[in-house]
């Protein structure tokens, strides 16, 4: 066998590699353009890349979905039995018993029979508070790190404050795995440019992120192949313009869909009363609907609002390998330059508390604009040390600094980009072991294997 670090560059595409990332562009005399999986989502691509297999058959529709036996919403699970097909270390131990995994970092990382595993993982307090923490395999791995990396920067992760510094631990991490474990496959994930193309888009100025996870690769490359490891780094997708962000729930609760269950003066999604609603997810949707009867109606609907490019039926999804149990009875792409908000209040004096925070396991969809403070904020710096106050002091807070105005996200993804050099990518290390032209998303899980295995 060949050990082997997989580096998960997330939104690296051909247009990002150029004079700012000199580590990153001298793999690039070999690049395979990839097919993103649809939906071109983290959850879905980093599945379908360890599995070789689609969301049909897999089971990760996307990065959340509703969860019908227990009508919850639920984004960001972290369980590895929710997958549901053999991963790539299942089909790597049948060919050598020695083979050993790391997963550093990838999704669904927990309940996982991968050799050693590190996630993000919060505490969450009873007084409220959310402590940031990270779970692992070995757990006796996680005080090692603590003790020679500090704690996880869970707040430069995800959040207004994202930063290198999240990326930069990670990858100081999966060193620190190689030099106690050698693992035969290293699984590395660093986000730190999918954040920043969020917040401003693939056609600003990005120069100073690029140099920064050039710097951080550069340093994981040169000690991974000082070690005699092979490297292949890849993304999971591109990341479009956008400008239109769209309000499917909004759209379907005017139309007598949506059913909202009022609290303390706001409002609250009640799925179970909804005739349909929808899972927003980036560029994908699923609309769930509670009654056939309601299909062509809800259909109908969704295909006239402005910023939908397509409306999947079972016939659509079975195309787009989308075909499962979990998905919506409906599956909406947007337009290249739209995306879809969660947003289901008609009102921002109405919206749920949770709306204004950083809160990604109540809100019923994924909310970009939790990478942003609330420029409605007059002075942030002082809201925000006046709620750290209130947390250092034992006392109830709410860090509610988050904008309720869509319009600020400027790139987005989930549907395959029209361009080549915005599209996903695929190097590697080795010469000759990454065929010309594209590569479908699925055939990545070979294309790790061979590099794993032939000699």
């Amino acid at each position: 066998m060949q050990r082997t670090a997989v580096i998960n560059v997330v939104g690296l595409t051909k247009n990002l590699l150029g004079p700012h990332t000199p580590n990153l562009s001298a793999f690039s005399n070999e690049v395979a353009v990839v097919d993103a999986v649809m939906p071109a989502l983290t959850c879905s691509a980093q599945t379908t890349y360890l599995t070789g297999k689609l969301p049909s058959e897999h089971g990760i529709v996307g990065n959340g979905w509703y969860f019908r036996d227990l009508d919850q919403v639920l984004l960001w699970r972290q369980s590895n039995r929710l997958v549901q097909s053999p991963r790539i270390w299942h089909v790597a131990r049948e060919r050598d018993p020695s083979f050993t995994c790391a997963n550093t970092f990838w999704w669904y990382a927990m309940a996982t029979d991968a050799d050693i595993t590190l996630t993000p993982r919060p505490l969450y307090c009873a007084d409220g508070l959310k402590l940031p923490d990270f779970y692992t395999q070995p757990p006796e791995l996680r005080g090692a790190l603590r003790e020679r990396l500090g704690p996880f920067p869970l707040f430069d992760f995800w959040g207004p404050r994202t930063s290198i510094r999240s990326s930069r631990w990670i990858a100081e991490a999966a060193l620190a795995v190689e030099q106690q474990f050698k693992p035969t496959l290293n699984l590395i994930y660093l986000p730190h440019l999918d954040y920043c193309l969020q917040r401003v888009g693939p056609h600003a100025d990005i120069s100073a992120d690029l140099r920064e996870i050039d710097d951080v690769c550069g340093t994981l490359i040169d000690a991974l192949r000082a070690q005699g490891v092979h490297i292949v780094v890849l993304s999971e997708y591109g990341i479009m313009p956008v400008e239109r962000p769209v309000h499917i729930n909004r759209a379907l609760r005017d139309a007598g869909f949506v059913a909202i269950k009022r609290d303390l003066g706001r409002d609250t999604l009640d799925t179970g009363a909804s005739r349909a609603f929808a899972v927003a997810d980036h560029q994908v949707a699923h609309v769930y609907v509670r009654d056939k009867r309601d299909l062509s109606d809800v259909r109908r609907l969704c295909e006239t609002l402005p910023g939908v490019g397509e409306v999947l039926d079972e016939t659509g999804k079975h195309h787009h390998g989308l075909a499962h149990a979990r998905a919506g009875e409906l599956v909406l792409l947007a337009e290249p330059d739209s995306w879809f908000t969660y947003y289901f209040w008609l009102d921002d004096a109405a919206a749920p508390d949770y709306a204004r925070t950083v809160d990604i396991h109540s809100k019923p969809g994924y909310d970009p604009a939790e990478l942003f403070i609330d420029p409605g904020i007059r002075f942030p710096a002082v809201k925000v040390g006046t709620r750290l106050l209130r947390k250092a002091l034992g006392m109830r807070y709410t860090m509610d600094v988050i904008p309720l105005d869509a319009s600020l996200v400027r790139g987005s993804h989930g549907i395959r980009t029209a361009s080549d050099g915005d599209a996903p990518i695929l190097m590697s290390s080795e010469r000759g072991r990454v065929p010309d032209g594209r590569l479908a998303a699925t055939d990545i899980h070979s294309l790790l294997l061979d590099h794993l295995f032939r000699p």
